[in-house]
């Protein structure tokens, strides 16, 4: 398939595994690479990446699922609208099952909430168009890749003048959540696979601190399996030199040092950055958004106060420090027994892009 094929290449594939192994022959550790985006988890799960590299590389994986760094209080925040008669909840598919502290939104729609799965944030808005009685809350969670679509769907609903239309918004900003890692006294980095999709919107720039002031390398990688091994080759080539780390755009068919001026302006309008608590980091500072006071009439948090429960996690779930990267799924011990993809009991097995749901598909086959 064209276009496709290309970066499944299995010769390519074992020369470039061939230079990682030979630029690392004589290191005396494994070196530690933590990618933070959840399509990569996936691939590298997908594709054996790790395994390949075991000896050599070490792959974590970081916070990439943004269903999964969702915290619990903005589920239960959703859960309380979903309860009240007069709001219709809309929603992507991958969040019905992302647990609160006592419920979800599969349970709530089971017991007859109305919560509506859409494919579009365009999808809810003509859910309020077409129920002007209703009160429609659209569920924004993601980083900077979606960040932009919801900017344009609260101006569109502007535009339309809905009174019933209100945005919940959890976007998270990918770079914080970095520099949060790197400062992390239980984490060894030696280098990061970037986000592609995050950087098709924001650039390499955001990341050129990291290198900067931590002496850590970071590549931009697509998601294929040579995009990924071609990334860590590029990491693995700065660490070998022992050169001042840089930030390298692998990626380069779908990311520009300056981002998409255009996906840009659009969010700086519409949100600005606020401290946010990320599952398993806590509050970091500046990594969330919240709608600009100019377009507050759509802000869900401000026009319609609930009462919510108190905020309680799982016990026993390590959800938290496996999106740190200092613990492994196998490590937990719900994985596999209470928690499957049938009856997940954290996010990071709800989710497609979580690192639980890639270990149980793909991992100790």
């Amino acid at each position: 398939m064209r276009y496709m094929d290309e970066y499944r290449n299995p010769e390519l594939g074992q020369k470039l595994l061939g230079k990682i192994e030979e630029t690392l022959r004589g290191f005396p550790t494994e070196i530690a690479i933590m990618e933070v985006c959840g399509t990569h988890t996936m691939s590298i799960a997908r594709a054996g990446i790790g395994r390949l590299l075991a000896g050599h590389v070490r792959l974590l994986s970081g916070p990439g699922c943004p269903v999964c760094v969702t915290p619990n209080d903005y589920m239960d925040r959703a859960v309380a609208w979903a309860r009240c008669k007069d709001v219709i909840i809309a929603t992507f598919g991958d969040m019905m099952k992302v647990p609160g502290s006592t419920s979800n939104l599969y349970r709530e729609k089971v017991a007859g909430a109305q919560i509506a799965i859409v494919y579009s944030p365009l999808e809810a808005i003509g859910i309020a168009e077409a129920c002007p009685s209703k009160k429609v809350i659209f569920l924004a969670i993601g980083f900077e890749t979606t960040a932009p679509t919801i900017a344009a769907t609260i101006k569109c609903a502007r535009e339309k003048n809905l009174k019933n239309f209100f945005i919940h918004c959890g976007h998270k900003l990918v770079p914080p959540a970095m520099k949060a890692l790197v400062n992390d006294p239980e984490l060894r980095i030696d280098g990061f696979i970037c986000p592609g999709h995050v950087s098709a919107i924001i650039g390499s720039h955001p990341y050129e601190f990291i290198a900067r002031e931590y002496h850590i390398p970071c590549v931009i990688t697509g998601f294929e399996p040579l995009d990924i091994l071609e990334a860590i080759w590029m990491i693995v080539n700065q660490i070998s030199r022992g050169n001042h780390a840089t930030v390298e755009i692998q990626y380069t068919r779908a990311v520009k040092p300056a981002g998409n001026p255009n996906a840009l302006s659009l969010m700086n309008e519409m949100f600005e950055p606020v401290d946010s608590i990320w599952r398993g980091l806590g509050t970091i500072p500046e990594s969330g958004l919240i709608i600009q006071e100019s377009y507050a009439d759509f802000d869900a948090v401000k026009r319609m106060p609930v009462a919510v429960e108190e905020t309680r996690e799982h016990p026993a779930c390590l959800c938290g420090m496996i999106l740190r990267g200092v613990r492994l799924p196998v490590d937990c011990p719900l994985f596999r027994t209470m928690c499957n993809p049938e009856n997940p009991i954290g996010p990071c097995m709800v989710s497609s892009e979580g690192t639980c749901a890639a270990y149980f598909k793909y991992e100790n086959r």
